[in-house]
């Protein structure tokens, strides 16, 4: 085979550095895409900490190979039928409530097998294109550069299918989050997160929004440690007026006091005030 010169193969190989360009922006897109998917498969946290879990997954994900991102993928995302969720929910204080939120896709073990080895190919595929392409491929000669051309234009192809399959994916997910974000906004969901009072009515008295409005009664009202609680009951009704007893199944404040377990409440004479007065339990607990 006759080899060129250089003004003959500029333009075979500019072809074939358009249709390589052209497969690495598609990888480029899958991997975007990927890493979003993982970004917000799953979070967990408490209220305060939650907002941020996303931007942190962000991070965790962005340096991440196209290997581990599949592997991921495939082992918190896309599982086998009947295999069971990991135990993964972190350790938290009693006095927060945690929340833990995930997206899982099941699939027959056959279908789940398939597309791993499926990806395992997309992967090398990926590899050999970043890494092998020109050692498998004669770019000096006419021939060399259109044999190129065939295997960028089928690579191509294998790598569009495998975005329009991931996008597929993202549709499920991004239907998933619609469904959770209609659950996080009824109003079940926010009496628990703001009152701490759950579906079935028990309530988690030391994030309860009454415990929170008495705790800031307290830091505005106490004089050497102690408040009265009459004067916190006042402070709550025009501060926080939706903070009432009867929310929490409670006749008067000083039941609350008594059920949260969260203050120490004691009757007696205080700067020539006598009366009820409490304050935080340093162990208070559930």
């Amino acid at each position: 085979m006759t080899v060129l010169n250089q003004t003959d193969i500029v333009g075979p190989q500019h072809e074939v550095q358009r249709l390589l360009g052209r497969c690495l922006l598609r990888l480029q897109q899958y991997e975007r895409l990927l890493k979003a998917m993982i970004a917000v498969q799953k979070l967990s946290g408490t209220p305060e900490t939650l907002p941020h879990a996303i931007d942190a997954r962000k991070a965790e994900a962005s340096d991440k190979t196209l290997g581990t991102l599949v592997g991921r993928l495939m082992g918190d995302y896309i599982m086998k039928e009947g295999d069971e969720l990991p135990g993964d929910t972190p350790n938290h204080p009693g006095d927060s409530i945690q929340f833990g939120f995930r997206m899982q896709l099941n699939l027959p073990a056959e279908s789940y097998e398939a597309l791993k080895a499926d990806l395992r190919e997309l992967v090398t595929l990926r590899n050999t294109l970043v890494h092998h392409f020109i050692e498998l491929h004669d770019l000096w000669t006419v021939d060399g550069c259109l044999h190129a051309q065939d295997a960028l234009t089928r690579s191509y192809a294998e790598i569009d299918r495998h975005f329009e399959q991931l996008g597929t994916f993202a549709g499920h997910m991004d239907a998933a989050r619609e469904a959770a974000a209609e659950v996080m906004q009824s109003p079940q969901f926010l009496d628990m997160v703001v009152n701490g009072i759950g579906p079935n009515g028990q309530i988690h008295w030391p994030v309860a929004g009454i415990v929170g409005a008495l705790r800031k009664a307290f830091w505005e009202l106490s004089i050497d440690g102690w408040v009265s609680l009459d004067a916190a009951a006042r402070w709550v009704s025009e501060h926080q007026p939706e903070q009432t007893p009867k929310k929490y199944g409670c006749s008067r404040w000083r039941q609350v006091i008594h059920e949260s377990g969260q203050f120490e409440l004691r009757r007696f004479t205080h700067k020539g005030q006598f009366g009820a007065w409490f304050r935080e339990r340093s162990n208070a607990t559930d």
